[in-house]
């Protein structure tokens, strides 16, 4: 028998974000879900190491890898619409949970108890890392499009900034200041860093 999770997600490629914004350059499901990745793994490293915090970096990995899995079959619904008001938001965490459910049913039965964590995270330390990488992944696309003279980002880059700082973690904080500055150099910049 052949299952269909795997070449599912593969689609998250053609998922578009930030379809209600004129881009630069287009950014999809799978190149988001990469960078989050990289970004939760060193925060959690950082919370490890430098905090204390009880966490297995490469948990968050995973459960970052597949934190908008759901989107290859609700596509990325934007922002605006998705948080208008407590019943639409209440109505796409439904959503969210029949296309887990459906994604789920894709793996052989024996698999599911393995990905339904990362299909259906609950809230905790993990998550708060995952949530906290995706706004800075949506940052750094602000910074990115602003940089290519693209104002169409300027207020969203204002809001997203203001939610990083009210996150509490400090390896949030760590990460912002330690790496955030990196992605606003050009190419021959990070080649030779000013010493």
């Amino acid at each position: 028998m052949s299952y269909a999770f795997f070449a599912y997600l593969s689609r998250l490629r053609l998922i578009r974000r930030w379809s209600l914004m004129r881009n630069t350059q287009p950014e999809n499901d799978a190149e988001h879900s990469l960078q989050v990745a990289m970004i939760a793994h060193a925060i959690a490293v950082i919370g490890r190491d430098r905090y204390g915090r009880d966490t297995d970096p490469e948990h968050v990995l995973a459960l970052a890898v597949y934190h908008d899995a759901t989107e290859v079959m609700t596509g990325d619904l934007p922002t605006p619409v998705k948080y208008h008001n407590e019943e639409l938001r209440s109505a796409y965490h439904r959503l969210e949970d029949v296309s887990a459910d459906r994604l789920l049913a894709l793996l052989p039965e024996d698999l599911r108890p393995a990905f339904t964590p990362c299909l259906k995270q609950e809230g905790g330390y993990d998550r708060d890392v995952v949530k906290a990488a995706d706004r800075i992944s949506a940052y750094i696309k602000c910074l990115e499009e602003k940089r290519a003279g693209n104002r169409e980002f300027d207020y969203a880059a204002e809001n997203v900034r203001k939610s990083l700082e009210a996150v509490t973690l400090p390896e949030v904080g760590d990460f912002l200041r330690e790496f955030l500055p990196a992605f606003e150099m050009t190419l021959d910049e990070l080649n030779h860093p000013t010493r």
